[in-house]
């Protein structure tokens, strides 16, 4: 599922883009807005895959607000000028549609969005750990050996099936850079491998660390997006 963002200050435009993507079962619409403002506000809080962005905004153009974001979802401009297009793809956009965007140059620009989503998926074979510095060098770590993450202030904790390791950095910030296919933020001070739940019961999930079961609590704020994931892999 594609969690899509659209930010565009024509309330039309807001209409036309989100009767589109209910006509697409691979997209969902995580929410809509009219300034990058608030849009920055969402990304804070939610899960956003792609971003359907107006360039021409007040307070804020769509290419400023781009330029802003340390780790940004997928984008695709949608404006109504054509002179921003050279700009754009300087800055790695999927796709550049000019308004008014009849539906078939929609659908174009998603297949070209889950283009990128399977190379990012073959990427992550081959490539499945990644490096954190701690103790004064730089560690490597295995996806797959992450059991949970948990969050104190400014560090993280990786409790790893063998190991721990502690690393200056925040949750926020090591959460955008995870695959969100394997991990999920199931609380402010948790991190997740969706592989390693044993069982979740109520609002608590349980794991095995270190061969003992642990119990991690669920955020009134995560549940739903955590469930999702769970549904599914439920047969």
């Amino acid at each position: 599922m594609i969690k899509t963002l659209i930010v565009d200050d024509e309330p039309l435009a807001l209409k036309v883009l989100e009767k589109y993507i209910e006509q697409l079962p691979e997209v969902e619409l995580i929410a809509k807005c009219e300034n990058a403002i608030d849009a920055n506000n969402i990304l804070n809080n939610s899960d956003v895959d792609l971003i359907c962005l107006d360039i021409k905004m007040p307070q804020i153009s769509g290419i400023d607000f781009l330029k802003s974001l340390k780790n940004p979802p997928m984008v695709i401009f949608t404006t109504a000028f054509s002179n921003f297009a050279l700009e754009s793809y300087n800055l790695d956009v999927v796709d550049y549609l000019l308004k008014p965007i009849s539906f078939d140059r929609f659908m174009k620009a998603i297949n070209k969005v889950n283009e990128r989503l399977r190379k990012n998926s073959n990427s992550l074979k081959e490539d499945d750990y990644f490096y954190v510095k701690a103790d004064k060098k730089l560690i490597k770590v295995k996806y797959d050996d992450i059991i949970y993450i948990e969050g104190l202030k400014d560090y993280v904790i990786l409790r790893n099936t063998n190991t721990r390791v502690i690393t200056l950095q925040t949750m926020k910030s090591l959460e955008k850079k995870l695959p969100k296919s394997i991990f999920k933020r199931v609380h402010r001070s948790y991190i997740v491998n969706i592989n390693k739940i044993n069982s979740i019961m109520g609002n608590m999930i349980e794991v095995t660390d270190k061969g003992k079961e642990k119990l991690i609590p669920i955020g009134k704020n995560y549940k739903d997006e955590l469930m999702k994931s769970i549904e599914e892999k439920r047969i």
